[in-house]
């Protein structure tokens, strides 16, 4: 069994077009174990009823933004470890260094591509083969 198919993933984005290219892109990379939210609300919700070892989250969400998602995971001791990837259409260096203070593992700019994704979980996790 690869890495890729133990790693629990949680995607946190409220634009279904963006969960499901996430979703496929994490597929074609060998994950098995995918799990979306809506937003920042839900996304803690289901990472305290079931952690998660991945959370990749869009930064600009309604109800919590991806950086209070990321200030909620980080302050919950059964969530805190878990890994983090922000993603964001915004170069912005303020958003990036902020999420980077914050404890978030990486950042991810949209639009991304699989080789771009892949890098930014073997990053945080070592070679997923």
């Amino acid at each position: 069994m690869s890495l890729a198919e133990k790693i629990k993933v949680l995607i946190v984005d409220d634009q279904v077009t963006s969960r499901l290219l996430l979703s496929e892109a994490l597929t074609q990379l060998g994950f098995k174990q995918i799990t979306s939210a809506g937003d920042g609300v839900q996304g803690m919700k289901i990472m305290t009823e079931q952690p998660h070892h991945l959370v990749i989250s869009d930064f600009n969400m309604p109800n919590m933004d991806g950086i209070g998602f990321l200030q909620a995971v980080r302050s919950n001791p059964s969530t805190k470890k878990a890994a983090f990837i922000i993603l964001t259409a915004q170069g912005d260096r303020a958003l990036v260094q902020k999420a980077a203070q914050l404890g978030a593992n990486n950042v991810l700019a949209k639009p991304f591509t699989i080789e771009k994704m892949k890098a930014a979980i073997e990053a945080v996790f070592g070679a997923l083969k």
